[in-house]
């Protein structure tokens, strides 16, 4: 075990001086397709690869870990040189991360993280998942300003560190205003199919003209949450404020629409982050930081969301 704890720091000590990108055969264990954003950081990987010259062997678990922890043992099988795992939930992971670790393989986390020993991965590329909620709590709080507000919360897939820090984000944001009131709060697994079937559940028990505002763990529930509140008669963005957060091209387009009012932004590029991390950990054995941040930004209808979309939905969201 001693020995497992301290693998990564001395993995490929004894490396050629250099090891080329185009050398390099890397696995990919991604999660699925349940949303845009996922769809786009797919496209933007094997694009970063493919600029690399990088051989990436690409595995879609379906939204199930099991088939993720198979992937990554048939990477492991095959002797790739890293591997890249979003991983679907946070816990689970420690039995095939050690048998990585034995075999000598780096792994970079991309988007989320895992309840793992640090030790178990080279560095984690993710935003700062809380900081997100958070900023959309604030935003709200800021467009409400005192008034009062009943919040319904589409969380994302349970047990996913996106949905766990998101939320704690959100309720960090809206922290110490007592005219913000989170009165419901489920899941809809980050899908727009089951923001729209659990934003009709809301509706219903809470009346239509009793929620003020949703706040969405991503763009691709609050898109279908918006079919739902136009079903019900309501105009979205005005008799239900929207904030959610990934800043997909849809979610720019229902801004400029008027039918959302904010979203935040989460990069699909953290592929090439964590490519530039193991291509210099694997030439010369220089470990990254544990934590690699991207950057987050908010967007309103203050911004030309119509020209964000153009430029925006060429990428595979």
């Amino acid at each position: 075990m001693t020995f497992k704890r301290t693998l990564l720091a001395s993995v490929f000590a004894f490396a050629p001086a250099a090891v080329f990108a185009a050398d390099l055969t890397i696995g990919f264990s991604q999660i699925g397709s349940e949303s845009g954003w996922r769809a786009a950081e797919t496209t933007v990987t094997k694009q970063e690869a493919e600029k690399r010259g990088i051989d990436l062997k690409f595995a879609d678990a379906q939204q199930k870990q099991e088939n993720q922890i198979k992937a990554i043992r048939s990477f492991i099988a095959q002797g790739v040189d890293a591997i890249l795992i979003a991983p679907v939930v946070a816990t689970g992971w420690d039995e095939v991360l050690e048998e990585a670790a034995d075999a000598e393989i780096p792994v970079v986390l991309l988007d989320r993280t895992v309840d793992a020993d640090k030790s178990l991965y080279l560095t984690a590329v993710t935003s700062d998942l809380v900081h997100e909620g958070k900023v959309a709590g604030e935003w709200l709080a800021s467009e409400m300003n005192g008034a009062d507000c009943r919040i319904v919360e589409l969380q994302g897939t349970t047990g996913s560190s996106p949905a766990i820090d998101r939320k704690a984000g959100f309720e960090q944001g809206i922290a110490g205003h007592d005219n913000l009131q989170i009165v419901r709060s489920q899941t809809g697994d980050f899908t727009r199919a089951q923001g729209k079937v659990v934003m009709e559940s809301f509706l219903k028990a809470e009346g239509a003209g009793n929620i003020c505002a949703l706040y969405a763990h991503n763009d691709d529930m609050a898109v279908g949450a918006i079919q739902a509140i136009k079903e019900a008669g309501l105009k979205p963005g005005e008799d239900i404020k929207i904030v959610a957060i990934d800043a997909v091209p849809d979610a720019h387009k229902a801004i400029a629409d008027g039918e959302m009012n904010a979203t935040i932004e989460l990069t699909p590029n953290m592929a090439g982050p964590a490519l530039d991390a193991l291509e210099k950990f694997l030439a010369d054995g220089t470990a990254p930081e544990k934590w690699i941040q991207t950057e987050s930004k908010l967007f309103t209808s203050a911004d030309d969301n119509l020209a964000i979309f153009n430029e925006k939905k060429d990428l595979g969201y």
